[in-house]
């Protein structure tokens, strides 16, 4: 893995599963890390646990002056800001909780948790990198990295609202990378590949399918690869992280 020297990195939605995984291993690769949850003293307990490289803050990434507020207090304790992970977002639990096994047609899907869903991951992308990339333009660079998922979730059946949130937010992190194109701030979406080990899994799904989830740190490598120098100049790439050491062989051959 890549060597970070002293990077630093916003990651919402930092406090469990991918956005926690790609912290811990910015933090572990020499970068410092401001990572962001809706409660301020869970925030701050993550960070401690992730070493002296890391900051909590609290953020609601729905609400534009709690983006604003929290934007500034990463600036002022980072000094700046070289990479934004947005990664923050909400998963199908919170409208369904065993929409694995019960899927749920849209009809029947309540419209606050539509609203909640589409609001945390497509909204708060935006405001987050409405406010970050100005700041990025007028620093002269930085990078912006936009979690998405795969294409077969955001239309799978009974994945209202998240899938829709998903292709929401890959839309909206290509029209940045072709707003950002020509300018010295870059663009570029991750995706793990498949289901991850994370708190959006379903308490009563099948043992049997459990054991095929990906575990979180295998977002690791190619974060802190999008961190470093090795990806200068690298836009508007779509990197499957299941994939991501095949798909560098082959960017370096």
């Amino acid at each position: 893995m890549a060597q970070l020297d002293d990077a630093r990195v916003l990651v919402t939605g930092g406090t469990s599963g991918l956005g926690r995984a790609m912290a811990q291993a910015l933090v572990r690769a020499g970068a410092r890390v401001a990572l962001t949850g809706r409660d301020a003293e869970r925030a701050e307990a993550t960070a401690a646990e992730l070493g002296a490289g890391a900051v909590g803050i609290e953020l609601d990434v729905r609400d534009p002056t709690s983006v604003a507020a929290a934007i500034d207090s990463a600036y002022a304790s980072l000094d700046g800001l070289d990479v934004l992970v947005n990664n923050a977002g909400i998963g199908m639990r919170t409208v369904n909780p065993r929409f694995m096994t019960h899927p749920q047609p849209f009809w029947e899907v309540a419209p606050a948790g539509f609203r909640d869903v589409l609001e945390t991951k497509a909204t708060g992308t935006f405001l987050v990198a409405r406010e970050v990339v100005p700041r990025m333009l007028s620093a002269g660079g930085g990078r912006v990295v936009t979690i998405s998922m795969s294409e077969q979730t955001m239309t799978r059946r009974g994945f209202v609202p998240y899938g829709p949130s998903g292709a929401a937010v890959e839309a909206l992190a290509r029209v940045m990378a072709a707003d950002l194109a020509d300018t010295p701030v870059t663009a570029n979406m991750l995706l793990p590949g498949a289901a991850t080990a994370t708190g959006m899994v379903p308490d009563d799904m099948a043992d049997e399918l459990r054991g095929n989830l990906l575990d979180p740190s295998i977002m690791g490598p190619p974060i802190v690869w999008l961190a470093s120098p090795a990806a200068a100049g690298v836009h508007d790439e779509r990197i499957v992280a299941r994939d991501f050491e095949q798909w560098l062989a082959a960017r370096e051959s």
